[in-house]
Order: structure tokens, then C-alpha cells, then sequence
């Protein structure tokens, strides 16, 4: 592709940056995250070190204005989103998240783009979408550079997360890559004012939602107990997409089988239809209990009816060829047959 930087440009940059942000996390005393949302704000105030109260000290200010001299190249959005993406990975190995706050990785982040470029292949036409876990904005970013670059027009991003530290991460990326989003900080299960979008993502947190006055609100809450809080998400989230709109959310493999799925399978019968479920690959988890799938949801509305067969499909690798090729064949004939 004309233009893209050659892997070698690419981890420069990584390490440029990387030195940049210890750099801060020295003089700060502060969290490698902490360091990173101040570092790109730093460089998106074309490369100014921000001073208050004499902190970074004058020595630590003068090694990084060196690094910034050097961090002036121009890059498009997409390998300025593989440069943070990095870094990130990076700084997460030596301040471990937890699991529900991790990057979504980039072949997944691929899926998904190649998914909505099936579903809404007309690329004249504006693109909104929805993320209600938008964490640190991994796949949302991936998803909105990577549209552009295959010609989509106009492409617009809603986050909404309720951890704070993440949202200023996602914040402080998307202003870097310049991609139009738009990030709240909030309980995603509370109601949001939001027009409404095209199609709703997410790499959804896994686990109960503690607010069960709140979860009654829901077709899928249950009478006892904490609900699913990854059900409730998927559930807000279709809320705002459009009528006839799809999403695409990444689930438990075992979703159809867990105690509260009589409560899911409830609400694919009355408010959307269960389009397609993608198992991603074995190899992509340690533990069988912690696969994931892709599942594909579309709601309801008198344009639209429930795919003849839905979409069953199993990729076995994200980095062989031939696997993902089957997969693409056998995705662009159930569209021929099911959508319409």
C-alpha cells in the first residue's frame, strides 16, 4: 500500500515514544497510563512539555524535548494507532490490567472491520457507531482508520465507559489519530443521550452487574441474583442502534449455555434477531472456559427477518491464510443468501 511505513519505521516510533513516556513516568512519579495520556497530550500541543510547579524537572524536560524533535515525522491515523496500540501492550505488561480492561487485539479489531464492510458496503453513506465499553478505544480506533482507509466517507464514534483513567487513554489516542469521537464517562447501563447510531460494538466486560434495581429495566434481567452485566451492554446497546441496524459483540463461546441464557434467548425472540455467531480460534485463549465468539445481532423491524440459517462459523487461525480465506467464502455466501 503506497504510504504505509515498513515495520522497521514503525517500531522507531514505538521506541521513540516508549523512551518518551518513561521518561515522564520518572519525573512524574507517576503510572506508565498517567505518563501516556500526558505524553500525547503533549504531542498533540505540537510537541510542548507541559510544567506545572516545576515538575518535569528542567533536566527531564530538555531529554524529552530531544525525543519530541525526533518524534516529528508525519504518520496517517492508522500507524499512529499501531504505534499507541504498542505502546500500550507495552506499558500493560509492566502494570498488568485486569482482564476486562485489556486491548482488544488487532486480528479480532480486523474481524470486525471486515464484518461491517460486508454489512454496510455502502461507503458514500455516514457511518456512526456505538461501543459502550469503549475501555482504552482499541477496537473502536481500528475499526473508524481502517473504514477510512477503504473508502468509507464519513465515519463517527460514540465510547462510553465508567472507568474513568481508561477513557482519558481513549481520549488522549483519538486526538493524536484525529478520528471524530466522542467519549463519555459513565455507567454504560444508565441512559445516555445519544442519537441514534448505525451499528452498536463491543468487546464486552464479562461478569455480574451489581445494580439490580437498575437491571430490571432490562428484558434480560433476572429475578435473582445479579444479572450478566455483558447481557444488559449488548442489550443497551442495541437501544440506540437504528431500526433494521446490526451489532457485532464479542461473547463468551458458551453463551447459549450458561444459566441466564433462557433470559438472552428471551430477548433474541422479541427484540432482535440472532444473526450469526463467528468462534474465533482455539489459539487466541488459554483456557476453554475463556473463548470467545463474535456474535452477530440485528434488530428487528418490518425491513428485516431472521437469516434462513444463521451464520455458524468456526476460524481456525487468524494468521493462516487459507483459514481466513474459507472463512470470508463462506461469510459472502450466507450474505448472498440471508441479507436483505
Amino acid at each position: 500500500m503506497r504510504g504505509q511505513m515498513t515495520g522497521n519505521k514503525i517500531e522507531e516510533m514505538f521506541s521513540l515514544h516508549l523512551t518518551a513516556i518513561q521518561l515522564l513516568q520518572n519525573a512524574l512519579s507517576s503510572s506508565f497510563i498517567d505518563a501516556y495520556v500526558e505524553h500525547m497530550e503533549n504531542v498533540v500541543d505540537n510537541y510542548q512539555v507541559r510544567v506545572v510547579d516545576g515538575v518535569p524537572d528542567e533536566a527531564s524536560v530538555k531529554r524529552l524535548q530531544e525525543v519530541y524533535k525526533q518524534l516529528a515525522t508525519p504518520l496517517t491515523p492508522e500507524e499512529k494507532r499501531k504505534v499507541s496500540q504498542l505502546v500500550l501492550l507495552k506499558g500493560t505488561q509492566t502494570e498488568p490490567l485486569q482482564p476486562n480492561h485489556q486491548l482488544t487485539p488487532d486480528g479480532i479489531g480486523f474481524l470486525f472491520i471486515y464484518l461491517m464492510e460486508q454489512l454496510y458496503p455502502k461507503k458514500a453513506e455516514s457511518l456512526a457507531m456505538l461501543d459502550v465499553s469503549v475501555g482504552m478505544g482499541n477496537l473502536l480506533l481500528t475499526i473508524m482508520t481502517n473504514l477510512k482507509l477503504a473508502g468509507y466517507q464519513s465515519v463517527k464514534g460514540v465510547g462510553v465507559d465508567n472507568d474513568e483513567t481508561l477513557l482519558e487513554v481513549a481520549s488522549a489516542t483519538s486526538s493524536w489519530i484525529g478520528e471524530n469521537v466522542a467519549l463519555f464517562h459513565q455507567d454504560g447501563l444508565q441512559p445516555m443521550l445519544l442519537e441514534p447510531v448505525d451499528v452498536a460494538v463491543a468487546d464486552l466486560p464479562i461478569g455480574y452487574y451489581p445494580d439490580d434495581a437498575r437491571a430490571t429495566e432490562f428484558l434480560m434481567h433476572v429475578e435473582q441474583g445479579h444479572s450478566y452485566a455483558h447481557h444488559l451492554l449488548m442489550e443497551q446497546s442495541m437501544r440506540y442502534v437504528k431500526e433494521s441496524g446490526y451489532g457485532l459483540f464479542l461473547l463468551p463461546s458458551n453463551f447459549l449455555e450458561t444459566e441466564q441464557s433462557a433470559e438472552l434467548k428471551k430477548w433474541f425472540q422479541e427484540r432482535v434477531f440472532l444473526q450469526g455467531i463467528i468462534a474465533l480460534p482455539d489459539e487466541l485463549f488459554k483456557t476453554e472456559a475463556s473463548r470467545k465468539s463474535i456474535v452477530i445481532v440485528q434488530n428487528r423491524s418490518e425491513q428485516t427477518t431472521q437469516a434462513k440459517e444463521v451464520l455458524l462459523a468456526k476460524l481456525t487461525s487468524l494468521t493462516k491464510p487459507q483459514s481466513i480465506q474459507s472463512f470470508f467464502k463462506q461469510f459472502e455466501k450466507w450474505i448472498k443468501e440471508n441479507k436483505k
